[in-house]
């Protein structure tokens, strides 16, 4: 991730792949919402994008050695994870 400008090409791109999903909408939307660090609204570009600390980690999580990938990879990617989490969600033990 490159600093805040590589995050925010992140969330818009992420947001316009589950905009075209409305099955995915709730579960995106309250997974945004637990990552969004307190008091975002008090730091540029004040928006609730979760700390480059958290995303870079994420990353490193997801692809490994430096967290990095084809940026048109990642929507692709986001919007399996969220299917994934809407699954989950579903599963009755």
């Amino acid at each position: 991730m490159a600093g805040k400008s590589g995050g925010l090409r992140l969330f818009f791109a992420a947001t316009s792949a589950v905009a075209a999903r409305p099955k995915l909408w709730v579960v995106a939307l309250s997974t945004f919402c637990r990552m969004a660090p307190s008091r975002w609204w008090r730091r540029a570009p004040f928006l609730p994008l979760p700390a480059e600390d958290f995303l870079h980690f994420r990353m490193v999580t997801m692809y490994g050695a430096d967290g990095s990938m084809e940026k048109d990879r990642q929507p692709k990617d986001i919007v399996a994870w969220l299917e994934w989490c809407r699954t989950w969600r579903s599963v009755k033990p």
